[in-house]
């Protein structure tokens, strides 16, 4: 059993996303292929370039007014509550919706996505 407490999680600002978006790493996969776990906040719209998980992801809204795209051109309004499901390999972005902020927690598998462009490109 590992138990992380709450001053022991790291913050740092995203690099992969547009406007300003605090990503809080709670939980590092601890085995090969394992689970990670973080809390990402999302300020006045931000939101994340496009990118592709190896594993899968689960987004869980904890706060705020948020938005998820798909490639294929689908786009889903999101708020508290709400559980995202995104499949291997497929290619989204999700973020907080114009003029608003939002929190969410992120659970992957498998490793890091691969990034892409910006969901205005």
């Amino acid at each position: 059993m590992k138990v992380i407490r709450s001053q022991e999680h790291t913050s740092r600002q995203g690099e992969t996303f547009t406007g300003e978006v605090t990503l809080e790493s709670v939980l590092n996969a601890q085995t090969e292929g394992g689970v990670s776990l973080s809390i990402v906040h999302f300020k006045d719209g931000a939101r994340t370039h496009w990118h592709e998980h190896p594993g899968e992801q689960v987004l869980y809204i904890l706060e705020g007014e948020g938005r998820v795209g798909t490639h294929g051109g689908e786009e889903v309004q999101v708020k508290p509550g709400d559980v995202i499901h995104e499949g291997p390999g497929e290619r989204h972005w999700h973020g907080a919706a114009a003029g608003k902020s939002m929190t969410h927690i992120s659970i992957t598998t498998k490793g890091s996505p691969a990034w892409f462009g910006s969901p205005e490109e």
